[in-house]
């Protein structure tokens, strides 16, 4: 076993190759990274079937964690889901089941627990084998050796690789926020009065700490896979990681925090290329760009105070002008750069058209994976930016000042969207985006500063519809 202090990689764990671009100036060829990440998609076997089941008390961050590696990995166009096991027991027992049926003791409350894990656990094996999915998160306690041997024993059967993710949470106040933020809102308690819900968890929690074993490196579980985070990733643990898809979900659980925060977004101002309607390039801000640019100060200031904050541009010259007047630490990422369009750099969608139209057509028939040529796509794109999202879950309050394309990707993430709509996201010129993210969604706010700028939304194209029936 080896065990990871925050931020710190031993060189024995076998990680993602976003580990070695991981520098937020970077110096390399995102052409060449582009390139690597993609084969190494590719070359992924596609037979793999992985299972991440969660561990731990209730309480401990498992759903949060769950979400948070489901969205991180269909981000990276991994066919991924969530098997919630409390939903199971919700459909098949009611949701309002007070601490008594989680009691260890209570034998008809322990069967129709178990009965609500083995409904997950067929519902998971048939998504394996009817859709063709690569990992499943299996959320639920799964708090007993027991337990987790029947897990191991039925995936077995076919052929799915099984990785426990357990966390431990030892910071009472984590422990707190938890219970009121999310578990009050749980459908186990609605409508109920919330210090009596309060009082009826706690009573749940205290039933699962009765039974709870941890998992065991000295006991029968020393040849289980597994990552331990303790108190969400301020230390994790590993045992018998294999691989380059298991390695990247730890790499990714050891950058989680939920200290609250906001992330920020906002494209350069308005560049002397948008007003030409040219794509690309590397032009200057037009007179009203600037003008965004003193601006942007005073509205970043009325929604963070005295709050820190670090401000994040490309390394192109619209966004760093776009960031002069503001007072915070600034870094360039070369990471965050525009999508490279290639030889269609600085001409116009009208020149595009009228040079390349047979390109021009496909990429509005497959926007997402379309590269231009001598260029990258929006799937290239969003490989690049993994360094990136690795760090933005370091930090806390970040701005970004970047580009559409680029904002579209980063945007998607937090938003779960699908590769369909990801290219057609609305960022428009001279508009700040807040997002604040929450257990299970993340929340969002758009302040217009109210300086003109063209806009540069192309809208998706309207595909023929089958009127035959």
């Amino acid at each position: 076993m080896r065990i990871i202090s925050h931020r710190i990689i031993l060189d024995t764990l076998i990680l993602p190759l976003s580990v070695i671009f991981d520098l937020p100036l970077a110096i390399y060829d995102r052409h060449v990274i582009t390139l690597i990440l993609s084969t190494k998609h590719i070359d992924m076997n596609s037979s793999t079937r992985i299972a991440c089941v969660m561990v731990g008390l209730p309480a401990r961050g498992k759903t949060y964690i769950a979400q948070k590696v489901c969205r991180y990995l269909q981000w990276l166009s991994v066919s991924t889901k969530v098997f919630n096991v409390g939903n199971y027991r919700r459909k098949l027992h009611g949701a309002h089941q007070m601490h008594s049926f989680f009691d260890p003791h209570n034998t008809e409350g322990e069967s129709a627990r178990k009965e609500a894990a083995l409904e997950a656990l067929k519902d998971m094996i048939k998504w394996f084998l009817e859709e063709d999915g690569t990992v499943a998160i299996f959320d639920a306690t799964n708090s007993t050796r027991e337990r987790r041997c029947m897990i191991i024993d039925y995936c077995k059967k076919y052929d799915v690789q099984v990785m426990f993710i357990e966390s431990i949470c030892q910071d009472e106040s984590l422990i707190l926020q938890n219970i009121m933020d999310v578990k009050l809102s749980s459908p186990d308690y609605k409508d109920m009065d919330p210090e009596k819900a309060a009082e009826d968890f706690r009573a749940r929690i205290s039933h699962y700490e009765e039974a709870y074993e941890t998992l065991n490196e000295m006991k029968n579980e020393s040849d289980y896979t597994y990552a331990k985070l303790i108190n969400v990733g301020s230390q994790v643990m590993i045992n018998m990681i294999q691989g380059y898809l298991q390695s990247r979900i730890v790499y990714y659980l050891m950058n989680l925090h939920i200290l609250p925060r906001n992330i920020f977004f906002s494209r350069h101002g308005e560049s002397v290329y948008n007003l030409e309607g040219k794509i690309g390039g590397d032009s200057k801000l037009s007179p009203r760009g600037r003008k965004y640019a003193l601006a942007l100060p005073e509205l970043i200031k009325a929604n963070l105070g005295d709050q820190p904050l670090t401000v994040w541009t490309s390394t192109l010259k619209r966004t760093i002008e776009t960031a002069k007047h503001l007072q915070y630490p600034k870094l360039q990422w070369k990471a965050l750069d525009e999508l490279d369009a290639g030889v269609c750099d600085g001409m116009t969608y009208e020149e595009i058209e009228a040079k390349y139209p047979e390109d021009y057509f496909n990429r509005d028939e497959d926007k997402f994976n379309y590269r231009y040529r001598g260029g990258e796509s929006y799937r290239d794109v969003v490989y690049r930016l993994e360094p990136v999202i690795m760090e933005l879950e370091r930090q806390q309050n970040i701005l970004i000042i970047g580009h559409q394309a680029i904002l579209r990707c980063i945007y998607a993430y937090f938003q779960k969207l699908s590769q369909d709509d990801l290219p057609y996201v609305k960022i428009p010129l001279h508009t700040v985006i807040k997002l604040t993210p929450k257990a299970y969604t993340c929340q969002e706010e758009r302040y217009k500063i109210d300086i003109d700028a063209v806009d540069t939304h192309r809208p998706k194209p309207k595909r023929p519809t089958d009127v035959s029936n």
